[in-house]
């Protein structure tokens, strides 16, 4: 009988324990996306909190293509010295962390106007309005390199493993849409040229940090769209072309969010999110994970170690991933591990977004109290 608190291997990684921190931004890296003492707080913390692999927050792969504020960025040598530092205290705690790298595309409303966003297609963003200038030949070489780059500076900054952004509507997975992806090249078309970049970014960074560093990705398991977006059997393609071209671990993520105004037919991603209330991606990350040899790590409202528990030894997923409650209670491993399985303090309210940096509503609250 697997558990939660299992000590396993990946690559060159030994884990702790099956709980990852799934990336979130937290908003609080300086306007160059340099760490601050807020940011620094906040991963010691996790791995205080007894999480066994940390991911962080996306960090952004070229200077001028920031698609939120206050993201770390990972653009250029000067980050290496202060990211051992981060490292070196998250590894002393004993979990590990993993950079997540990302090129955000027009998934965006920051500093509209003043920077070049570039897509797929120039279709508009059905969320942000905004509309990308379609990506050359030459512009998708430049950000496969910045990528790669971007990871050799994880390695060299003594992070574990480096993730992939290809969810979430940035621009790896407005590729893998056909939604976004209209592309008459071969980028676009069937599944296997819409993920053609992805492939060429993983063929990248494996040149640059080598066969036995860990490289993850983060994916949808669809899009859940009812038409246009990326299917189940979609991601399984790709995913078992990412396998056989030596990707270490999978993060199965779900949905959509630029779908939410997605014109036509209504996207049936916050149904599914309404109905199932936990582990919403579960099922289908399953039917993925079954076919793979690589692990695979489940995102997406995991709140129930019972539940987790029960997946992991019914299903071929191996991890579980989590945000918001880890925002809330950063110490919910070590409280698990206790055996004390009361609700989680998170009940997605969604509050925890804020301009003066992304941490849960009730300890906002509680700040204004204690300034008063």
């Amino acid at each position: 009988m697997k558990t939660l608190f299992d000590k396993t291997t990946i690559g060159t990684m030994t884990l702790k324990n099956r709980l990852w921190r799934s990336a979130t931004w937290e908003n609080m890296a300086d306007e160059k996306g340099h760490l601050t003492d807020r940011l620094r707080t906040v991963y010691r913390g996790l791995a205080q909190g007894g999480i066994g692999t940390i991911i962080t927050g996306y960090a952004f792969v070229l200077e001028d293509e920031q698609p939120n504020p206050g993201m770390m960025g990972i653009y250029d040598d000067s980050f290496i010295s202060e990211y051992k530092e981060l490292t070196t205290e998250v590894q002393a705690e004993g979990a590990n962390i993993v950079m997540q790298i990302v090129y955000g595309g027009s998934s965006t409303g920051f500093n509209i106007g003043e920077r070049d966003i570039m897509g797929p297609s120039a279709v508009a963003n059905p969320s942000r309005g905004v509309v990308p200038r379609e990506m050359t030949r030459d512009d998708i070489v430049r950000v496969v390199e910045a990528f790669a780059q971007a990871a050799r500076r994880c390695k060299a900054a003594g992070f574990d493993g480096v993730q992939i952004h290809g969810a979430h509507g940035y621009l790896l997975s407005q590729f893998l849409s056909p939604y976004f992806n209209r592309r008459k090249d071969e980028y676009g078309g069937e599944i296997h040229n819409r993920a053609r970049i992805i492939y060429e970014t993983l063929e990248a960074v494996r040149a640059t940090v080598g066969l036995d560093y860990p490289v993850f990705i983060k994916m949808h398991c669809t899009d859940h769209w009812d038409s246009n977006g990326l299917s189940v059997e979609d991601s399984l393609q790709v995913a078992l072309e990412l396998q056989r071209r030596g990707i270490t671990g999978i993060e199965f993520s779900g949905g959509n969010p630029d779908a939410d105004n997605y014109p036509g037919k209504a996207p049936i991603r916050n149904k599914i999110i309404a109905e199932e209330k936990q582990s919403y991606f579960a099922i289908e990350t399953a039917q993925i994970a079954e076919k793979l040899v690589v692990p695979v790590i489940s995102v997406g409202g995991h709140r129930s170690p019972t539940k987790m528990k029960e997946l992991l030894n019914t299903t071929s997923i191996n991890y579980f991933a989590m945000s918001r409650t880890l925002l809330s209670e950063p110490d919910l491993p070590n409280r698990w591990q206790r055996g004390d399985f009361s609700r989680p303090r998170c009940v997605s309210c969604g509050k925890c977004w804020d301009a003066a940096g992304n941490i849960c509503i009730l300890d906002r609250k509680k700040n204004d109290s204690d300034d008063d």
